[in-house]
């Protein structure tokens, strides 16, 4: 409701056609999808390595918890960094079986959620090569610092979204995708977007 108001104003203020108001509105709603998404694997994620921990009885487990959530916002290797320390820890807090569980429960989680759960409510065209995830995490590190660091893939993504939304930078998107195949053009109204949401 908030984009459509902001589009109008913009069209009354600057007097932009009606396609590009569309496609502002579909890169806005494509973000809008991502971060939501994200957001909630994030948060069943912390929640699960939370309750696994607390489980196995390894000390501060809401701690690991809200680590594991921050972290997987950055894709790929989030969650290794997540559970690297935590690993090492209850390693030394409790004993190596311990340590060993911790490594499975992670190992299951991220499989779940990072792997399975996520790509399938994602969709086709919403996911960075592992390089590119790298090269982002260092450039908005030094651009803005940790919180750069933590908000490099949602950034990076919304520039992935806003370059595949127009046919003179969609080679840019294509190049930051992590599947081969050529990421989807602009649906027609009524039709599902990469992000599968709709456009009407």
């Amino acid at each position: 409701m908030e984009s459509s108001t902001f589009l109008s104003k913009i069209k009354s203020a600057f007097r932009v056609s009606a396609h590009t108001l569309e496609t502002f509105d579909f890169i806005f709603t494509c973000v809008g999808r991502y971060l939501a998404i994200k957001t909630w694997v994030s948060l069943a994620t912390g929640i699960s390595v939370m309750v696994w921990l607390m489980i196995i009885g390894v000390s501060y487990p809401v701690l690991w918890g809200l680590v594991a959530f921050l972290l997987h916002y950055i894709p790929n290797i989030g969650s290794l960094i997540a559970a690297i320390p935590a690993i090492l820890f209850a390693m030394v807090d409790v004993n190596v079986g311990t340590a060993v569980l911790a490594a499975g429960g992670y190992a299951l989680v991220n499989l779940v959620f990072g792997n399975i759960l996520e790509p399938i409510f994602m969709g086709r065209g919403l996911s960075l090569s592992t390089l590119v995830v790298f090269l982002s995490l260092i450039f908005w590190g030094w651009v803005l610092g940790p919180v750069g660091m933590l908000l490099s893939a949602p950034l990076t993504m919304i520039f992935k979204i806003a370059f595949e939304s127009f046919p003179s930078t969609r080679w840019v998107a294509i190049l930051l995708d992590s599947e081969v195949a050529l990421p989807l053009d602009m649906p027609p109204a009524g039709t599902k977007s990469p992000a599968g949401t709709s456009r009407t």
